[in-house]
C-alpha cells in the first residue's frame, strides 16, 4: 500500500524529470532524431539533474529513490514523446546499473556504479548476436581463460547505447559444450583494444537511440572482469528479464498516455464537413476502445510492479505483461494516427514518432512471438 509520502516522492520526482526533459531535451530532440544519435554530453546533463539510476544506493552517488520513481523517470520520457531516450536510458539505468549491483563484486560495484549515476559512463548489454536473435544458447561470441585474463572473440548486433558506451556488459560463450547453461557475463571497458563498433544502425523509429554492431577481436579483459559466477550468466539474464520487461510495460503504457493526449486534443481542434472530428460516433468509439485497453494494461501492470517490488513476479507474468502492454501501444499508437488523417504521416506532427517509435517494443526483450511461448509453457505442462 502507497503511503502519502512515497505519493510525494513520486510527484517530486515527476516535476522534476518533466522540468528537466522540457528544458535539456525538447529544444534539440528533432536535431538527435536527425543525427541518429544523441549528445554524449546529455548522459552528464541527466546525471547533474539526478536522472541516471535513481533507485541506486546513495552510496554510489545516485539519489536512493524507489523502483517506482526509477519506472517513472522512463515514463516521463516516453509520454513526452522521447522514445528513443527512454528506450535508451532504460538501458543504461533499468537494466545495467542492476545487473552490476546484483551480481557484481564490490570493487566492480564501486569502479562502475558512480560513474553510470553521475553521466561518466555509459551502459550498454550486449546479448543479440547476427543470426541468433532470441536464441541466447546458439550464442557464438566466445571467452577463454588464459592466466589472469579472459580472450574474447565475436560480434554483437542491434546494441542499444553501443556508439557511445563506455562499459558493455557482454554474454559469451565460456562452455561451448554446455548451451545456455555454459554462458558467462563480463564487463567490458570499451577502450580496451580488440573492442571496436560498427557503424550506427539505421532505424525506423527512436532514430536519437543509437544502435550498433560491436566487435571483439582478441578482447584481452582482467579475469575480475567476469560479473558473477562463470557459465551462470543465463541464470543471471532470466533473474533480471522481469525487470526489464517491467521497464519496456513502463515506455507502453507512459508513450499510450502521451499519443492519447495528443489525439484528444487535435480531433477537438479539427474540423471536416463543418464539425469537429470529435463529434463523429468514429472518433469518440475508437478514444474509447484505446483507453479501455490502455487502463486495463496500466492495472495489470500496477500489479505487476507491486508483485516485483515483493520479489514475487513470475517470468510467466513478466511475459503476460510485455505481450500485452507493447502490443497495446502499437495497436494505440495507429489508431490514434489513423484519427490525423494524412497529417499523421507528416513528420511534422508528433504522432507520427509515436508511431514509429512503438514498433520495436514488441521485438526487443524477447519477441512477442517468444513472449507466447513463455506463457503457453505452463499451460501445456512443457
Amino acid at each position: 500500500m502507497q503511503t502519502h509520502s512515497d505519493q510525494a516522492e513520486l510527484e517530486l520526482f515527476r516535476e522534476m524529470t518533466r522540468r528537466a526533459l522540457e528544458q535539456e531535451v525538447a529544444p534539440h530532440y528533432e536535431s538527435w532524431e536527425d543525427a541518429g544519435r544523441m549528445p554524449r554530453e546529455l548522459w552528464h546533463t541527466l546525471g547533474q539533474a539526478g536522472m541516471l539510476c535513481v533507485d541506486l544506493p546513495e552510496q554510489y552517488g545516485a539519489a536512493g529513490a524507489s523502483f517506482e520513481v526509477a519506472q517513472l523517470v522512463i515514463g516521463e520520457m516516453a509520454r513526452m514523446g522521447f522514445g528513443g531516450l527512454a528506450s535508451a536510458h532504460n538501458i543504461h539505468s533499468n537494466i545495467v546499473a542492476p545487473y552490476i549491483l546484483h551480481m557484481g563484486s564490490e570493487a566492480q560495484k564501486a569502479q562502475w556504479l558512480p560513474q553510470m549515476a553521475s553521466g561518466a559512463a555509459v551502459g550498454a548489454i550486449a546479448m543479440t548476436e547476427p543470426g541468433t536473435g532470441s536464441d541466447l544458447a546458439a550464442l557464438r561470441t566466445s571467452a577463454v581463460r588464459d592466466g589472469d585474463e579472459w580472450v574474447i572473440n565475436g560480434a554483437k548486433v542491434f546494441i542499444t547505447n553501443g556508439l557511445l558506451a563506455d562499459l558493455v556488459i557482454v554474454c559469451a560463450k565460456t562452455d561451448p559444450d554446455a548451451g545456455a547453461k555454459g554462458i558467462s557475463l563480463f564487463l567490458v571497458d570499451t577502450t580496451l583494444p580488440g573492442f571496436s563498433r560498427g557503424k550506427g544502425i539505421k532505424k525506423i523509429g527512436q532514430h536519437s537511440s543509437d544502435t550498433a554492431e560491436l566487435f571483439f577481436d582478441n578482447l584481452r579483459v582482467p579475469a575480475d572482469a567476469l560479473l558473477g559466477e562463470e557459465n551462470r550468466g543465463f541464470f543471471y539474464l532470466m533473474q533480471e528479464l522481469p525487470r526489464e520487461r517491467l521497464g519496456v510495460a513502463t515506455q507502453a503504457i507512459y508513450a499510450t498516455d502521451g499519443a492519447l493526449d495528443l489525439t484528444q486534443a487535435y480531433v477537438q481542434e479539427r474540423r471536416a464537413f463543418g464539425q469537429s472530428i470529435a463529434s463523429f460516433q468514429n472518433t469518440r468509439f475508437t478514444l474509447a476502445e484505446v483507453k479501455t485497453q490502455l487502463e486495463l494494461c496500466r492495472a495489470y501492470y500496477q500489479q505487476c510492479m507491486s508483485k516485483y517490488q515483493q520479489g514475487e513476479m513470475t517470468e510467466e507474468e513478466a511475459a503476460l505483461l510485455k505481450l500485452s502492454a507493447s502490443e497495446m501501444q502499437v495497436q494505440a499508437a495507429d489508431r490514434c494516427l489513423q484519427l490525423f488523417g494524412g497529417y499523421g504521416y507528416t513528420s511534422e506532427y508528433p504522432i507520427s514518432r509515436f508511431y514509429v517509435d512503438a514498433r520495436v517494443q514488441t521485438i526487443y526483450a524477447g519477441t512477442s512471438e517468444i513472449m507466447k511461448e513463455v506463457i503457453a509453457r505452463p499451460l501445456l505442462g512443457r
